[in-house]
């Protein structure tokens, strides 16, 4: 379980920056090198690379280098831990605002009925 709460919070931590979500976003198309996830940010390659290390770290993205070459590569299952755990979210949610509005539509029907008696 500590694991799973471990991955989930690097994850997070890893989602919460828009230039690393931008470049999942990129990679959900297919592999990329680090340059051409570079190019649409204004940004030195130092700078870029630190959020390549975050997302690798995180788990994310895996690379590897071939000549001078590095490219990157979604990794789906820790991608869809951070689904799962948004996805089970929703669903207590839902179930609570059903509840909620179940109770207010018969509050509302013992209103109208005692309005009318």
């Amino acid at each position: 379980m500590e694991n799973y709460q471990s991955a989930l919070d690097t994850a997070f931590h890893a989602l919460a920056d828009p230039t690393r979500r931008a470049m999942i976003a990129r990679l959900i198309e297919g592999p990329a090198s680090v340059k051409e996830l570079a190019e649409p940010f204004e940004m030195g390659l130092p700078s870029f690379l630190k959020h390549v290390k975050v997302l690798e770290a995180s788990g994310l993205i895996s690379s590897e280098k071939t000549g001078r070459v590095r490219t990157c590569r979604l990794v789906p299952t820790h991608l869809a831990a951070a689904e799962g755990w948004l996805n089970e979210q929703r669903a207590i949610w839902e179930a609570r605002t059903d509840r909620l509005a179940a109770f207010a539509e018969n509050q509302h029907a013992s209103e109208t009925n005692n309005d009318v008696e």
